[in-house]
């Protein structure tokens, strides 16, 4: 050692003198404060240092070899309850021991294997995330903004639509999305543009902007989580929303004027068709009338004539059989109609005036009265007549 103990606390060979070799400032008659003497500091931080090891100092061992089994204890103690986490409702947890996938666990308290040997990740799994496409909201900022190489696309008629939408998704399998994929938000971005392309690709533009944007947003979705479950990605698709879905800035009133061009030529059409279906009904119908009209006058023609051609034989056969008779009873009816409405009498000359000289008595008032009756009896005949016949029509052709 250095030091001598013998010689009031001097270094060896140096006449008093400090270890830089100046004399300390309290010897003589310096009276200034003496600095710390750093050989005598060293000197004892290794005793003590002896002190905690077996054996190294005199009595003190079994003090402390019990301090070093406590400071032990307590240290494997605080070692071993670092394993201890929490998991919240939205997260789950996600146990890797040694770097690979152990296990998965549900919220709660749970306990795994300290560091080094077991780790925890907990990823949120019931959040909803969202991804822009074509243009950036600035949320946070409130600056929006267009991202023309994004929204810019072309239809499936070979023009350009400018579209806008969001992307929804969350995680459904935790291990899937932290170990099949290296950025998930990257990846689900790259991938639905690419989708989006695909789909209205095969779009024409007036479906895009009008009547078909549900029909695209379905679709998309769809198609985005097939890809996403070929990617073994573990996120689901919650929802793709259209926010724009327009022709670009430079030709939309050309494509508005375009839009009502073709609103008028619906109307016009909707107006003909209207129309064509008011019109063709009322001459169907008259066609219709027309027709059964022609057929039941056909009806009654051909009946009639059959009645007449009965008629006819059945009067031959009577003449055959009894020709006299049958040639005075046809003159009879014959005179009888031809007679039978006039208010004519018709005397027999033999009886004007004879040998008996009987002098014959009209009775006109009689006459008269029989005529008027005739007539009124002929009138209502001819009324009833064509009722008669039509019936009589019918008859036949439901008969036929």
């Amino acid at each position: 050692m250095p030091w001598n103990s013998q010689g009031g606390g001097g270094w060896q060979g140096g006449g008093g003198q400090g270890p830089w070799g100046n004399r300390p400032s309290g010897s003589g008659g310096g009276g200034g404060q003496q600095p710390p003497d750093l050989e005598e500091l060293i000197r004892k931080s290794q005793e003590k240092l002896k002190g905690l090891f077996p054996g190294g100092g005199g009595g003190g061992g079994g003090l402390s070899v019990k301090a070093v089994g406590i400071v032990g204890l307590v240290l494997v103690g605080l070692w071993l309850a670092s394993g201890f986490y929490r998991v919240l409702p939205e997260e789950q947890g996600v146990v890797l021991r040694f770097g690979a996938l152990d296990r998965l666990t549900t919220p709660g308290l749970n306990y795994h294997l300290p560091t080094p040997i077991e780790s925890v990740l907990t990823p949120q799994v019931t959040r909803v995330n969202r991804i822009e496409i074509g243009f950036r909201s600035g949320q946070g900022t409130g600056a929006a903004r267009q991202l023309t190489e994004e929204a810019l696309m072309l239809t499936g008629d070979e023009n350009i639509i400018d579209i806008n939408y969001v992307v929804l998704w969350r995680i459904n399998n935790a291990a899937e999305f932290l170990f099949n994929i290296r950025d998930p938000e990257n990846t689900v971005t790259v991938a639905s543009e690419s989708v989006m392309r695909e789909v209205i690709g095969q779009t024409p533009i007036i479906d895009a902007t009008t009547e078909g944007r549900r029909a695209i947003e379905q679709r998309v979705r769809e198609e985005l989580q097939t890809l996403m479950n070929d990617y073994g990605s573990g996120i689901t698709i919650e929802e793709v929303q259209l926010q724009k879905s327009d022709p670009p800035p430079e030709v939309i009133d050309a494509f508005r004027d375009v839009q009502r061009a073709q609103a008028d030529r619906e109307r016009l059409q909707n107006q003909a068709e209207a129309f064509a279906n008011d019109i063709l009904p009322r001459a169907r119908g008259e066609a219709e009338r027309l027709l059964q009209e022609a057929q039941a006058y056909e009806q009654e023609v051909v009946a009639r004539a059959r009645g007449e051609g009965d008629r006819f034989t059945q009067v031959l056969g009577a003449y055959s059989a009894s020709k006299d008779v049958t040639i005075q009873r046809i003159y009879l009816e014959t005179m009888e109609q031809v007679l039978g409405g006039t208010n004519k009498v018709i005397i027999d000359s033999n009886g004007a005036g004879g040998a008996n000289g009987v002098i014959p008595y009209l009775p006109l008032p009689d006459l008269e009265r029989r005529a008027r009756e005739r007539d009124a009896e002929a009138d209502a005949t001819r009324d009833l007549q064509p009722i008669e016949r039509g019936f009589g029509a019918r008859q036949s052709g439901a008969t036929q």
